[in-house]
């Protein structure tokens, strides 16, 4: 006699004991790591429920190597390292290690070797950094049809991915200005070709339309100081501006230097607010207004995501977005009406 009765998953043991689908993965992999009373809650919806991890199906697939593929690209900005960062430590919390590829280059054949290198050292699934629109779109096209994958900072249609909100982070740092009495904001944008740039631009212009403001033009940057700094100079040769938001933190420290040397006092003459709240933003001069990017959390809620699915309980294609904080600090002030 069959049953159509359905086996239980790890997401069903999760919501019979109140955690995350992370922790139940944590009880069964590094259960030192969790809190006793947590764990015995756990361990009695597992047995309640009879459920028993299918290591045999996944051994055909996964070779049961408890190894999660990154593969990121340019590990040397804070938003992408930052994130990394947030990935390897939840791993390590559900019992998982890591691998990591660079992308050197958003090609189809550099984004095919990355992906076969984690392949073959039999990952069981992979997560993507590549808010890079082209890198983006080549890494997804060299994922085998079969293996697990999440998308971090990736808006592809139809792929499992895990973002912050940066339209909405864009809007907090754009009303704040106009609330303090600003006319409109200008702004100093990121890389055209990555998604997080274009999300703050998308944002930006969203909260001028709505208070009726005209919006500046915006001026190009590439995430450095550097840019940051040129674009400084040109602002504070126009000499209009009283507002500025600019694309990420280490843009606005460019910016401030440039205006410094120009004479422009800030936040007296020009508000200037930055965006990803890098450790050094609370101690430049003046300490900088920015918002804060919650990178640990997308890390654990990537982890979890992508573990199960790779335990055949993953909603594919699933996309989650999390806020961002606004951190006010001395960079901006009001405007006299």
């Amino acid at each position: 006699m069959s049953s159509n009765r359905r086996l239980p998953l790890m997401s069903d043991v999760a919501r019979l004991a109140g955690v995350s689908h992370m922790t139940v993965s944590r009880v069964l992999n590094k259960p030192e790591t969790v809190r006793p009373e947590t764990r015995e809650r756990v361990q009695l919806a597992i047995e309640q429920l009879g459920y028993r991890r299918n290591s045999a199906a996944r051994s055909l697939v996964t070779r049961r190597s408890q190894t999660l593929g990154v593969v990121c690209f340019d590990t040397t900005l804070y938003g992408p390292a930052s994130t990394l960062s947030g990935i390897e430590h939840a791993a390590e919390d559900a019992g998982y290690a890591v691998s990591v590829a660079i992308l050197r280059r958003p090609t189809p054949e550099a984004a095919a070797q990355a992906v076969q290198r984690l392949v073959d050292q039999s990952v069981e699934g992979l997560v993507l950094i590549a808010p890079q629109a082209s890198a983006a779109v080549a890494l997804i096209r060299a994922v085998p049809t079969n293996l697990p994958v999440v998308a971090v900072e990736s808006a592809l249609p139809h792929v499992t991915s895990v973002s912050v909100d940066q339209v909405l982070g864009a809007r907090m740092l754009t009303d704040y200005l106009l609330s303090l009495g600003h006319e409109t904001v200008h702004h100093v944008r990121g890389p055209t070709d990555w998604s997080e740039a274009n999300g703050r631009v998308e944002g930006w212009l969203a909260a001028l339309e709505a208070q009726g403001r005209t919006a500046p033009k915006a001026l190009p940057g590439d995430w450095s100081a550097k840019s940051g700094y040129l674009a400084g100079q040109t602002i504070a040769k126009a000499g209009v501006a009283t507002a500025v938001f600019a694309a990420n933190d280490s843009t606005a420290l460019g910016v401030l230097r440039a205006l410094h040397e120009a004479g422009v006092r800030v936040p007296e003459d020009v508000s200037i607010v930055g965006f990803d709240d890098i450790p050094e933003a609370a101690y430049m001069t003046p300490p900088l207004t920015t918002v804060s990017q919650p990178f640990r959390e997308v890390g654990q809620r990537s982890l979890e995501i992508l573990l199960a699915e790779i335990e055949g309980d993953g909603e594919s294609g699933s996309s989650t977005v999390i806020p961002p904080d606004l951190v006010v600090r001395q960079s901006a002030l009001g405007r006299a009406p």
